[in-house]
């Protein structure tokens, strides 16, 4: 079936365009190298990845309600400020001090922007009178961000090539923020919402409501399995992921060996914007394609149960890798791609998940309360994954948080009834005669 025809206007581009730049960062390849060639220990980058996602998580609901009461673009044209500050800070700082200063800044940055962005659009679709096309235009202009992260891998490997230094990568990144930042004032002022002319009284009726519905919908052990099974692993993931970093500047380094007039670190910039141009393609079809790997399961809850398990378990494998030696160090590689590309499959079927089994009334709430039972997960993870790897080496340090964290995973396990089980099997064949 073809994919459904939708309205593309200027303001169209200038959503794929927002997304595009806003992948741009060229940092976050060589995120752990550039705090290890600082002298960083494990522990001081778990903690600084702590930092971000506990403030992230606290900030989330305050800086939307912001949002909602001072305007969307004035929100994220702050949150790009906050950005720039922070990769200003990276660049020209070398002490963990310091750093725990900047990774404050990308945080409230974060905090500002995420779902911000995500409602003008919606907002926009609501003016035109496109409801009908979010899925499709959403979709889209999605893409683009993963073709950013794409593009940004292999820009990024360039710059470190030709500048030696891993500290560059933060000066660059300001630049397509900054573009970001000049985009979003173009913006029609209608994407600002309601913008409310908001009493300190009203702001505290607000508060009060968003965390009655909040603590109401955690009563439910269902609510918080289904958050937790969904979470979980989008939790672990952010504090694994740039482990993938480490083992292709190991690969790189003995690849340097062998060629001359290569540095090691050339080789690693090279071989780590090839490897993550890579991924992030792969990631973006994984996410397009996420409806049809969860039709061959009978039901959301299965798909989730099993590929929580398989995630866990190719951290783990990780993690048993790590303990080879060269010529088969390079077998790391196969579990951390999968990873990526398994996160990329889960968080679609998860949000669609929690759109069947709560009230849309309340959805916002519940998709704020899952995005910070995640950041909890990462916050809590990534200072003891730390402490493991430094106190023990990568292999273990991995092993033994997969082991604990799938012994953990029974107590997050979907239960599925026969009835929900069938209104699964029958959504699932549906969707996959569309498309």
């Amino acid at each position: 079936m073809k994919p459904l025809a939708f309205h593309k206007d200027l303001q169209y581009y200038k959503f794929c365009t927002y997304g595009f730049l806003k992948n741009l960062r060229f940092f976050e390849p060589f995120l752990y190298l550039f705090f290890l060639e600082k002298g960083l220990t494990y522990l001081q980058i778990g903690t600084l990845i702590t930092i971000r996602e506990v403030l992230r998580n606290v900030l989330e609901i305050p800086t939307g309600m912001f949002s909602d009461i001072l305007g969307r673009r004035r929100t994220m044209t702050g949150s790009f400020l906050f950005y720039i500050l922070s990769f200003m800070v990276f660049y020209l700082s070398s002490s963990f001090g310091v750093f725990f200063v900047a990774m404050i800044f990308y945080a409230v940055g974060d905090a500002f922007r995420t779902g911000t962005h995500k409602a003008m659009i919606f907002e926009y679709l609501h003016i035109r009178g496109w409801e009908h096309e979010k899925v499709e235009y959403y979709g889209h202009t999605r893409s683009w961000s993963q073709v950013g992260s794409a593009v940004s891998s292999l820009l990024a490997a360039g710059i470190v090539f030709y500048a030696g230094s891993y500290s560059s990568v933060f000066l660059f990144s300001s630049v397509p923020y900054f573009l970001d930042l000049l985009l979003m004032i173009t913006y029609p002022k209608a994407l600002d919402g309601k913008v409310a002319k908001g009493s300190w009284k009203m702001i505290r009726g607000a508060f009060r409501e968003i965390i009655r519905v909040t603590v109401r919908s955690l009563r439910e052990k269902s609510t918080v399995r289904a958050l937790s099974n969904i979470a979980l692993y989008s939790g672990y993931f952010r504090v694994v992921k740039d482990y993938y970093q480490p083992v292709l500047a190991t690969l790189a380094a003995g690849l340097a060996l062998h060629i001359r007039g290569i540095g090691q670190k050339q080789m690693s910039a090279l071989l780590i914007g090839i490897m993550y141009f890579a991924l992030y393609m792969g990631t973006s079809r994984a996410s397009r394609n996420a409806g049809r790997f969860a039709s061959r399961y009978d039901s959301y809850p299965v798909f989730l149960n099993r590929s929580l398990l398989a995630g866990l378990f190719l951290v783990l494998f990780s993690g048993v890798f790590f303990l080879f030696h060269p010529p088969w160090y390079w077998l790391v590689v196969i579990p951390f791609s999968m990873i990526y590309l398994l996160e990329n499959i889960r968080r679609p079927v998860g949000v669609a998940y929690v759109s069947e089994i709560f009230p849309s009334h309340i959805l916002a709430t519940v998709l704020s309360t899952e995005s910070q039972v995640r950041s909890l997960f990462a916050a809590i993870l990534a200072p003891v994954t730390g402490f493991l790897i430094d106190k023990f080496g990568v292999a273990t340090g991995l092993i033994l948080v997969s082991l604990f964290l799938l012994a953990l995973s029974s107590l997050v396990k979907l239960k599925v009834a026969g009835r929900d089980l069938e209104k699964g099997k029958t959504y699932l064949r549906d969707r996959e005669r569309e498309a």
